[in-house]
């Protein structure tokens, strides 16, 4: 079984800093993607970032350069760096990740158990 394991979370002030990691484990295939999306109180689900498996990333408008992922291939793990936060910031992220367990496998997306982030002084 694929298992992503969230990690990372708490409270931080305005203005801080916060790093979040998903580590993917069990029977890969291949992934080809790993992000994050957040949900806060009353609010739909959104795209916070991705990253692709060529590397290449997307973010969410909103952020304004203020999110950066990035990946550890050899350790099948993404890495959110948050920086700059706002209140606006506090949510529930899941990361995810789009990959094929088997190479027989169809290619589906996989979530984490979420992780909390506070954004408050």
């Amino acid at each position: 079984q694929v298992q992503l394991v969230e990690s990372g979370g708490g409270l931080v002030q305005p203005g801080g800093s916060l790093r979040l990691s998903c580590a993917a484990s069990g029977t890969i295939f291949t992934i080809y993607a790993m992000g994050w999306y957040r949900q806060a109180p009353g609010k739909q689900r959104e795209l916070v970032a991705r990253i692709l498996h060529d590397g290449t990333t997307d973010y969410a408008d909103s952020l304004k350069g203020r999110f950066i992922i990035s990946r550890d291939n050899s350790k099948n793990t993404a890495y959110l760096q948050m920086n700059s936060v706002k209140p606006e910031d506090t949510a529930v992220y899941y990361c995810y990740a789009n990959l094929r367990a088997y190479y027989s496998s169809p290619q589906v997306d996989y979530w984490g158990q979420g992780t909390q982030v506070t954004v408050s002084s």
